[in-house]
């Protein structure tokens, strides 16, 4: 009775410990795409304390900023595929849906562009890498559920939790909505993180 117990204990265990997602390294003169709106932009942040400006200090790469602030995502939809054009990265963060969401638009629209994004950049071997943005809400702020669902389905390296938590404490923001410096300055240091341990860097 003890060994069936432990056996499904272990099993437990086993179902619920992800594997680590791995992307490929990139080289020393790889291009990184910073896509989405204005926590891409740097809403917020003081000259060259944007996200894109303090990650391409931490990993010594050319980091594309292309925020556009109070984009929704249909229109960084029609936006990309000229960016990708332009720039060839071999990595894209994407950080997108947060006007979508203020604005109400049904989530399977959302879903629906952010998976377009996706196939975009996979059509051009690009790799992604997707924050979630928060529900908003008064206390304990989460990722939109529709984030989980699309990084699941995508095979998306997904950081659900940064924005939350940055967005939940009111000494990393400028405002309701947007990061101070030091907001932006713990998503760069998280991302970078993230794509240490995936090995891209």
């Amino acid at each position: 009775m003890k060994l069936h117990f432990l056996f499904l204990i272990l099993l437990f265990l086993t179902a619920c410990t992800e594997t680590p997602k791995t992307i490929d390294k990139l080289s020393r003169n790889a291009v990184i795409l910073a896509f989405g709106d204005s926590l891409t932009f740097g809403t917020g942040a003081s000259p060259a304390h944007d996200y894109p400006s303090v990650l391409s200090k931490l990993t010594g790469l050319k980091v594309i900023n292309k925020g556009k602030p109070g984009e929704i995502s249909s229109d960084g939809l029609r936006r990309l595929p000229n960016i990708l054009e332009e720039y060839d990265p071999k990595l894209l963060i994407l950080i997108h849906g947060g006007n979508d969401i203020i604005r109400k638009i049904p989530s399977e629209q959302i879903v629906s562009n952010l998976k377009q994004m996706i196939a975009l950049a996979n059509d051009r071997q690009i790799t992604v890498v997707m924050l979630g943005v928060p529900n908003p809400a008064l206390f304990m702020l989460d990722s939109a559920q529709f984030y989980r669902t699309i990084a699941d389905e995508e095979n998306v390296l997904a950081d659900l939790d940064t924005l939350p938590e940055i967005l939940g404490n009111n000494q990393f923001k400028s405002d309701l909505i947007h990061p101070n410096d030091a907001g932006y300055e713990r998503m760069a240091t998280n991302i970078h993180a993230l794509l240490r341990e995936a090995g891209a860097i």
